[in-house]
């Protein structure tokens, strides 16, 4: 996989991160709720990155 196409796959990560983050702040009012749901996108970028060839 090229460089350009990673880059690609953690912005489109990085913006439900940001976004997300809110969305799940103003439903629970609290940030362990907003962490837990970081590791989940951050797991998943991962795993999008080091299983595709």
């Amino acid at each position: 996989m090229d460089i350009s196409r990673k880059l690609g796959i953690m912005v489109v990560t990085g913006v439900p991160a940001i976004v997300g983050g809110g969305i799940v702040y103003y439903f629970f009012g609290s940030y362990l709720q907003v962490i837990v749901y970081e590791i989940i996108l951050l797991i998943a970028a991962l795993g999008l990155l080091t299983n595709s060839k």
